[in-house]
């Protein structure tokens, strides 16, 4: 990609996209998908509307960050239809395709025929080992090319550190059922700040498919403001509660005022006193709607 090109991604997505897009003089274009469908993938309609000769490629994050959306496998076709029409490169980051529940299928685009030399997938092992800061991960392509032309550009960042590639060597060998339990946790740690949140008097929350994030819709005025009030102005049994203001995952101005991202990677215990802080902090927010 050259600067100034462009890149399709559906909003909110992962805050980090916007700096690396920026490094590399790329326009991120968001296309939105709404609290109100889960954050299902909007229409192809819409990217459609927005692919113009400097649009180069599309990106997911799949389950995503901050959504949690799982995208099913007839969405990633509608998507490699596209991208196979106006020859885009695709890429997703599957970082957390470990923790998908309910038994829905997870597809990963490499898998996606006729788009073999189009598409990218991201990998990295803090994830899926709870091993966040450890810099170990991969990109993953059948485009000899491109692959051919990615460790040019990583020579410049020399080596991951020794720690992270020793954790990530042992990671490997962890049993079988590593990943039983730890989805089993997860989904009982969504499950109840699910639950907890639908309860709450004016809150929404879409019972995410996949990675450990809720993204909740609150009665509240702006979830900047309401976040930063609860870290500087509020208590409850002299304790607070952190949230991420949606704000910072859309791309477009303005988007995100009334939702919150929350991460279930607390314990069920923390996260129900969490959510007993939460629920006292709405009632006496002064900018409560």
């Amino acid at each position: 990609m050259d600067p100034g090109d462009e890149i399709l991604i559906p909003e909110p997505f992962y805050a980090n996209y916007n700096g690396f897009s920026t490094q590399a003089n790329v326009k991120v274009i968001p296309i939105r998908s709404t609290i109100e469908t889960g954050f299902a993938l909007p229409p192809i309609s819409e990217f459609e509307k927005l692919i113009t000769p400097r649009t180069k490629a599309i990106m997911i994050c799949n389950p995503s960050n901050p959504t949690g959306y799982l995208y099913s496998k007839d969405e990633l076709e509608k998507l490699r239809d596209l991208v196979k029409k106006h020859d885009l490169w695709f890429f997703s980051d599957e970082v957390y395709r470990e923790f998908c529940y309910d038994g829905n299928e997870y597809t990963s685009v490499m898998n996606l025929a006729g788009i073999e030399n189009n598409v990218v997938m991201l990998d990295s092992i803090s994830k899926r080992y709870s091993a966040c800061g450890a810099r170990i991960g991969a990109l993953v392509s059948r485009n000899k090319d491109l692959m051919a032309t990615a460790p040019k550009f990583a020579q410049a960042r020399l080596s991951p550190p020794g720690f992270g590639q020793i954790l990530g060597e042992a990671a490997v060998d962890l049993p079988d059922n590593y990943f039983d339990t730890t989805k089993a946790e997860y989904k009982l740690r969504r499950d109840t700040i699910v639950k907890r949140l639908n309860a709450i008097p004016g809150v929404s929350c879409p019972t995410p498919g996949g990675a450990f994030y809720v993204m909740a819709k609150l009665p509240i005025d702006d979830s900047d403001k309401f976040c930063q009030w609860l870290l500087e102005d509020f208590s409850y049994e002299d304790q607070t509660v952190m949230l991420a203001p949606a704000t910072g995952f859309y791309g477009t101005l303005g988007l995100g005022l009334k939702e919150v991202r929350l991460a279930y990677v607390l314990n069920v215990d923390a996260i129900n006193k969490a959510m007993d802080c939460l629920e006292k902090a709405l009632d006496r927010y002064p900018g409560r709607m």
